[in-house]
């Protein structure tokens, strides 16, 4: 060829493919994934606002955007409830594992600049809080009064999820606390179960009751989600009464309580909710079981790791402290 060395002509440099698609790349923020976490967990957009401080339409709108930032769909929305898809479910368990993530690094920041400041959010059990929470708050302003303390008050399961991901640092609750992920238990104290009957039971206000007495009365019990509900089926198992039978059911102790004081049967009160719950009518009476009598174990519990654990003890020991003018056993 004419003006040919042997040498080809340089090939031109391959195009460079730009992509401009940016929802692949895009990361999404923490207030996106708290917004879907609070969602998953509570199944409902208005709750799950509540739960986290902000407004329904900037959940909503946080939520759409994590669908976008994402391209998936993550909730099935209709008129009567929310639906989080089964991918949605895989992206709330890490998303509640991020959030996790994200409590211990700023927890241990805070541990470390300075013990008992700054917030600590506690979860109770509603079978306990009326009746602890006068002396934990006490204790509280008089033992640590630059620590600002938030109560939650909610079932077992629904405290236990809060710890997992990092919407609660510290629970009081019964232990066991069970539940899918391992806590670190502090125990405080063991209270015996007494057995409430109207003032014209049989049993009313007599000691030394043998356990076995159950086999012949109507217990009531509180509705189903409540541990107190689960330890007094255990008890009443353990001598063959069968209270599952029961149609009554209350939401908290204090219905139950007027149910008994209104003839509907008997139930089992924790020792420190006897005074209160007794107090509010005179229609209720006291019966005492015989030594071991049935009882529970109340305590704290944290995640496993937590930087602010040798503050928890700390906590803990200054709550026995003020605990042991009530009905309890200490226990160290």
């Amino acid at each position: 060829m004419p003006g040919s060395s042997g040498a080809r002509p340089a090939r031109p440099a391959p195009a460079v493919v730009k992509h401009t698609d940016r929802r692949h790349s895009r990361t999404p923020s923490v207030a996106q994934l708290r917004a879907f976490a609070a969602v998953a967990d509570h199944r409902h957009f208005r709750d799950a606002a509540a739960a986290i401080g902000t407004s329904q339409p900037a959940l909503s709108g946080a939520v759409a955007a994590l669908e976008e930032t994402l391209d998936v769909q993550l909730v099935e929305r209709t008129t009567r409830r929310v639906i989080i898809t089964p991918l949605g479910e895989r992206v709330a368990e890490h998303a509640r594992r991020v959030l996790a993530s994200l409590h211990s690094l700023t927890e241990e920041v805070e541990a470390a600049r300075r013990p008992f400041t700054g917030p600590l959010r506690l979860g109770v059990i509603p079978t306990v809080a009326p009746y602890l929470l006068p002396t934990v708050l006490r204790m509280v302003r008089d033992t640590y009064p630059d620590l600002e303390l938030h109560v939650h008050e909610e079932r077992t399961s629904s405290l236990l999820d809060g710890l997992a991901g990092g919407r609660l640092d510290l629970l009081l609750l019964a232990l066991p606390a069970g539940g899918a992920l391992p806590v670190h238990e502090i125990p405080l104290f063991d209270e015996d179960f007494v057995l409430v009957t109207p003032p014209d039971h049989p049993l009313a206000g007599r000691a030394g009751v043998p356990r076995d007495a159950l086999l012949d009365l109507d217990v009531l019990l509180l509705e189903e989600g409540h541990c107190l509900r689960d330890q007094a089926l255990d008890i009443c198992r353990d001598v063959g009464a069968d209270p599952a039978a029961a149609t009554t059911r209350a939401a908290g102790l204090s219905t139950l309580v007027q149910l008994v004081a209104g003839g509907l049967g008997v139930t089992l009160l924790p020792a420190t909710a006897l005074d209160v719950e007794a107090g509010r009518t005179d229609r209720l009476a006291a019966t005492r079981f015989a030594t071991p009598a049935p009882g529970r174990r109340i305590g704290l519990a944290s995640r496993l790791g937590s930087a602010r654990s040798p503050e928890y003890d700390h906590f803990a020991t200054s709550l026995r402290d003020a605990l042991r003018p009530l009905p309890v056993r200490i226990v160290t």
